[in-house]
């Protein structure tokens, strides 16, 4: 799916033209100069704790921008899915100018609030292309393939050749880190058995920490740690992990080797620009997920530098500096991965 969401998301969608949007609101396609001394008012609507890998990255970008004076921010969490419409009608009726957020469980709903509000942005995270129905909707995802590549590599390497997996959801935000990781592993390892499995939650710790423990006793010698408790269970069995999203190192310095990392800066930092400038639009925020957008990386080595084989390391710098001239381009594969 990813592949088709690129592709078609690139076109930039209409740009927000209402002549009564703009005389009532005075919020998006209002002109540049005057947002000059005032801060856009964003708001974030999360479905899980700011603490979780994926929100917290989204988190941080806003508060980063709040700190440097662009935004005043604030922010709901732990929103069921249920409940995602009413706090995003409440947001936009309190004048907010940029909602943030993910309508993976909401999508219909949510569209339908934003048709609501054609004066407020609406950046939201989600599976599907914006429509035409939403002018003032736009969407991303953490495309981090390109990192979650480097560290299937690295992988690939410090394994003898069992990694266990264990995901959240077999949706293609999760599939589709999984699958680079495991193209990147078998780069250095064509024959490496991977075991797959899916914890059907976002924030499950002890979940996540019982299936690695079963994988652990399946042979599994490292762990991909792409949901909170699995590392725990890779440090308790003395075994090694591969981060996602964020760097856990500092909690892990002898387990986890690497990590691939999302910035969610270049995503959030164009929003606020787009709406400073009145020209948000419906667009497709993914392609600024990109390695050569800044919008991912993989993660100091650390504890670990000098540990990972040379060869790897060699592979990994190459793909890399392909990556980001465009001679090499990590595939976006959507499809469920499974065990081999």
């Amino acid at each position: 799916m990813s592949a088709r969401i690129i592709t078609r998301g690139l076109t930039r969608r209409g740009v927000m033209t209402s002549a009564a949007a703009l005389a009532v609101t005075g919020v998006v396609g209002a002109p540049k100069k005057l947002w000059a001394a005032d801060p856009i008012k964003v708001a974030g609507i999360y479905t899980v704790p700011v603490e979780q890998q994926w929100v917290s990255r989204i988190h941080k970008a806003a508060v980063a921008a709040q700190d440097a004076g662009q935004v005043t921010y604030t922010y709901t969490e732990n929103v069921t899915n249920t409940d995602y419409p009413r706090v995003m009608r409440e947001y936009a009726e309190q004048g907010v100018q940029l909602i943030v957020g993910e309508i993976f469980g909401a999508e219909t709903e949510a569209r339908e609030v934003a048709a609501e509000y054609p004066g407020t942005a609406f950046l939201m995270g989600s599976s599907f292309l914006p429509d035409g129905n939403n002018p003032n909707l736009a969407v991303f995802d953490n495309y981090i393939q390109d990192a979650s590549y480097l560290s299937g590599i690295i992988a690939g390497a410090m394994s003898k050749g069992n990694i266990g997996m264990v995901g959240g959801f077999p949706i293609p935000e999760v599939n589709r880190l999984m699958n680079a990781f495991m193209a990147g592993a078998r780069e250095m390892n064509p024959d490496i058995k991977f075991q797959v499995s899916f914890i059907g939650s976002w924030f499950d710790p002890p979940k996540a920490k019982e299936t690695a423990f079963a994988m652990i006793e399946n042979g599994a010698d490292l762990l991909y740690a792409e949901r909170f408790g699995v590392s725990d269970a890779a440090q308790e069995k003395g075994i090694l992990a591969i981060g996602n999203v964020i760097d856990t190192q500092g909690d892990y310095p002898e387990t986890v080797v690497a990590s691939a990392l999302w910035h969610f800066e270049p995503t959030f930092n164009k929003a606020i620009e787009m709406v400073a400038a009145g020209t948000f639009t419906a667009d497709n925020y993914g392609v600024y997920s990109f390695l050569k957008e800044g919008g991912c990386s993989l993660a100091p080595l650390g504890t670990f530098e000098g540990k990972v084989p040379e060869a790897a390391m060699k592979l990994v710098a190459e793909r890399e500096a392909a990556i980001r001239d465009g001679s090499f381009t990590v595939e976006i594969n959507d499809g469920e991965p499974a065990s081999a």
